[in-house]
């Protein structure tokens, strides 16, 4: 079909972009099934356009078994009927660019769905057979293969291999999966695989896709030898930031670069080494990458201060912005996550039962949301973020579907929580989510979000969703901010405070004490009241005219 044309603004738009993420299972039901669709996306455009964003983030929306919250892709040219249809994705994009919103879609480069027609060929062509030869398919160590080829870990727990079945009824080779069991990874040696990919963005691209989020990005290509992971420090990694990578990431940008306007790359690139996180920045691959330093770090001035030196370092020669993201489908929500006492985020300190302070985590949040909308670079901004949405602790375990919590044996609490469909209206469950008499949402929502909706907090000034709403908008009209010049004020070691212009000052105090304001001729925003001396309270971010 012919490109759906791209609004004629700047090229480097997503510079500076808002890019607001759509979990489309939890988004907006419009046919009464309990799960988010596209159409229920479609009807809330106007209420994205009013937050003003530049940008929609689609979590993956192709046909799945959702053994993994549709990262295990089945299709990638068609959509799931559980969002819809392929030409309700093509209005969708087409009505958010009429908007001036671009649509950036998820990309799953690592593995595919076990109900893929590859992965189906290779079981039923057989050991040995070329199907099998775009995944990893090895016999097993042991006397009988009964031991995985390598001791390579799945990301969501056990060993990252699962065995299959001859035809006959005996065991067979194994094949790897470095996440679930239902997604087989792929073999990015295999020209197959390769072209495949190609084909896919160019899909995507015609039909007026603005980006692609590339999922796992340093997890894709694969020592071939398929040796065991080492305690070793300096042996290379046999399947994290291998440098056959940057082949990939550079084709792909050629691909983007060939359509007209920005089609960009974003990667989700777990890097703790900053100068080979910058790599997959340079100016031939991709275009931005998600900044997870920042999303884990706790509220901390010191370590906040570290985290933004250092992402801005590691950006700088290479010449691509920083990303600022405070939580995502992962990660435990913001509101919960800075109210307790650990403030950082790690997967290996999820549990159940942690105590939270929600009336502090909000405060934090609502500071929180300022820092990261006055930092030079781009913003992601997860759905609910801008109501306040607390994580959701209580789900009973029987509707629990995150296979981190059924594969972690139940000790991990998994990532339901902060995937339960937002409110959006009403005071009784479903909250606006679905139509009236529609069925349960697939993931419980909680009676006291009544308190949260989106309708509630658009007639409050006071809210979370009002604080979001001006802070965008001014983002947008203050030609200092997004992308552009950053510098330190010299502050207590409590605050943090830096100018974006010659006019624009955004100063947040971590401390338990009220502090004097940078010197200033207007207050734009803040995120709480000021004292009665016009100081800064503990956990409250302000944006100044200086």
């Amino acid at each position: 079909m012919a490109d759906t044309p791209q609004p004629e603004a700047d090229a480097n738009w997503w510079r500076g972009a808002v890019i607001y993420q759509v979990y489309p299972r939890s988004f907006a039901d419009s046919n009464g099934d309990g799960t988010g669709d596209l159409a229920g996306v479609r009807s809330r455009l106007p209420y994205l356009a009013e937050l003003g964003v530049n940008a929609l983030w689609f979590n993956p929306w192709y046909p799945s078994p959702m053994a993994d919250g549709g990262y295990d892709v089945a299709d990638y040219r068609d959509i799931d009927p559980m969002f819809g249809t392929l030409a309700e994705a093509e209005k969708l994009i087409s009505e958010a660019l009429a908007l001036g919103i671009r649509t950036i879609i998820d990309i799953v480069p690592n593995h595919v769905s076990a109900a893929h027609p590859w992965f189906r060929e290779a079981l039923a062509a057989g050991p040995g057979s070329p199907a099998r030869e775009r995944f990893w398919f090895r016999p097993g160590r042991g006397e009988h293969g009964e031991l995985p080829p390598n001791n390579w870990p799945s990301q969501f727990g056990g060993p990252a291999w699962t065995r299959t079945t001859n035809t006959d009824g005996t065991p067979g080779d194994w094949f790897l999966n470095l996440f679930d069991s239902e997604q087989p990874d792929l073999n990015w040696n295999h020209p197959d695989v390769r072209a495949e990919h190609e084909d896919v963005l160019r899909f995507w691209f015609d039909r007026g896709a603005g980006g692609v989020r590339i999922d796992s990005a340093a997890m894709v290509t694969k020592d071939p030898l398929l040796p065991d992971l080492t305690d070793d420090p300096a042996a290379p990694h046999p399947y994290v930031d291998r440098d056959d990578l940057h082949d990939i990431y550079r084709s792909w940008r050629r691909i983007a670069d060939s359509y007209p306007g920005a089609r960009i790359l974003v990667g989700e690139v777990w890097m703790p080494d900053a100068e080979r996180f910058a790599r997959y920045l340079r100016p031939d691959e991709m275009h931005t990458a998600f900044n997870f330093d920042f999303l884990s770090c706790p509220w901390e001035p010191e370590r906040l201060r570290i985290s933004i030196d250092t992402t801005l370092a590691a950006h700088e020669p290479v010449g691509a912005p920083a990303t600022w993201v405070l939580c995502n489908h992962d990660v435990t929500r913001t509101v919960t996550r800075y109210g307790r006492e650990d403030t950082g985020f790690d997967f290996a300190t999820k549990a159940f039962g942690i105590p939270t302070d929600l009336a502090k985590g909000t405060r934090r949040a609502r500071a929180a949301a300022l820092l990261t909308l006055a930092l030079p670079g781009s913003v992601y901004l997860y759905q609910g973020e801008e109501l306040g949405l607390p994580e959701v602790e209580d789900i009973p375990v029987e509707r629990l579907q995150d296979p981190m919590y059924l594969r972690g044996g139940g000790s991990d609490p998994g990532r339901d929580g902060c995937r339960v469909p937002i409110p959006w209206s009403g005071t009784t469950p479903p909250f606006g989510f679905s139509p009236a008499g529609a069925a349960e949402p697939w993931l419980p929502q909680p009676a006291d979000w009544a308190a949260r909706t989106a309708e509630l907090q658009s007639g409050d000034p006071d809210s979370m969703l009002a604080l979001y709403r001006s802070a965008i908008g001014s983002r947008a009209a203050e030609p200092g901010l997004g992308d552009g010049p950053f510098t330190w004020l010299d502050t207590p070691a409590t605050v943090l405070a830096f100018r974006r212009t010659p006019g624009f000052v955004c100063a947040v105090n971590l401390g338990p004490d009220p502090v004097a304001l940078p010197p200033h001729t207007a207050v734009l925003l803040a995120s709480g009241p000021l004292t009665a001396e016009q100081t800064l309270p503990q956990d409250t971010a302000v944006w100044l005219r200086s």
